[in-house]
């Protein structure tokens, strides 16, 4: 019978769960989501995900086998323990992600199970080396932008997770030419201009009507001219940060999704052509920028190459 790992992702919007075979494929019926959201209670983001995780579950085929759980959190977390103090969920700091899970696995017959925990940019740049856009590489970062903005390195092979588990959080990287002030306390910080509610805001102090990042999309598409302006923000701020980390650490490929990566059509080339026109330095202007390969499946697939793929984070 196949093995599964059950993968859980925490966003500021949304936690999904599901279970994920060796191969990266999504068991059918498996997934589930709850919302989150920045409004949420501790006891209302619990039961999101204990209800998710147990929703996933439940789709365990008889005589199948679960080898354990792959957690990808929005960030920051604290270490590898399975703690988190997600930015964009206020009502979880250094709260127990991992025992949680744990707890829910032991409730539901499958205790003694390990979990491993790591930010989702992590689990993005795992998935996309793994099945995604940037198989074969060796030098990767994987990009989240959506409610927030994460990433996540691969370095020679390795993930690389740092002290604290927050090594990639590029989200939080200061973008030269804004000024934006960042939920984290500092100015200029990437996810202040770039996320996909960072965008839409300052859409609308420039006179946008719209109040979401689909009706932004909407808007660009049709040609208004101050969305079009707020979308291409965004991508040069992404790539002024990704060329920035390029010069810090020589980045072959940066892997994007997210579901603000979709706000038009051409956002990854924006961002591709913010990299190549940043300096003169061709190991910065080499990086590649692509789409992630995995759609909206990627952040879990990630999340499960935590468990299938624990040859790459150590």
């Amino acid at each position: 019978m196949t093995d599964y790992a059950l993968a859980v992702d925490l966003g500021g919007t949304k936690v999904e769960a599901a279970l994920v075979d060796s191969a990266g494929g999504l068991l059918a019926g498996s997934r589930h989501r709850r919302p989150t959201g920045a409004a949420s209670t501790s006891d209302e983001l619990a039961a999101a995900v204990t209800e998710a995780v147990q929703d996933a579950l439940a789709a365990l085929p008889a005589g199948a086998t679960l080898l354990g759980a792959g957690i990808g959190s929005a960030g920051p977390i604290a270490g590898t323990t399975g703690d988190v103090s997600p930015l964009n969920l206020a009502a979880w700091r250094d709260y127990p992600l991992g025992g949680l899970v744990a707890a829910t696995l032991t409730s539901a017959g499958f205790p003694d199970r390990p979990v491993t925990l790591r930010m989702d940019g992590i689990c993005i740049a795992l998935a996309e080396v793994w099945l995604g856009a940037a198989q074969g590489e060796t030098n990767v970062m994987g990009m989240i932008v959506s409610t927030g903005v994460g990433g996540g390195l691969i370095l020679g092979g390795r993930v690389v997770a740092g002290p604290t588990g927050n090594a990639g959080h590029i989200g939080h990287v200061a973008v030269a030419g804004f000024d934006d002030r960042c939920a984290c306390g500092a100015i200029g910080c990437l996810e202040a201009v770039a996320s996909g509610p960072r965008t839409v805001a300052w859409a609308r102090e420039h006179g946008f009507a719209g109040e979401t990042g689909e009706q932004l999309a909407a808007a660009a598409a049709a040609g208004d001219p101050v969305a079009r302006q707020a979308v291409e923000r965004s991508a040069t701020a992404v790539g002024r940060a990704i060329a920035s980390a390029s010069a810090l650490v020589d980045l072959d490929v940066v892997a994007i999704g997210g579901g603000f990566s979709h706000v038009s059509d051409d956002y990854i080339a924006l961002v591709g052509a913010a990299v190549a026109g940043h300096s003169d330095f061709g190991f910065v202007t080499k990086t590649r920028v692509v789409a992630s390969g995995l759609s909206g499946e990627g952040p879990l697939i990630g999340a499960a190459a935590l468990v299938h793929r624990a040859d790459l984070i150590g």
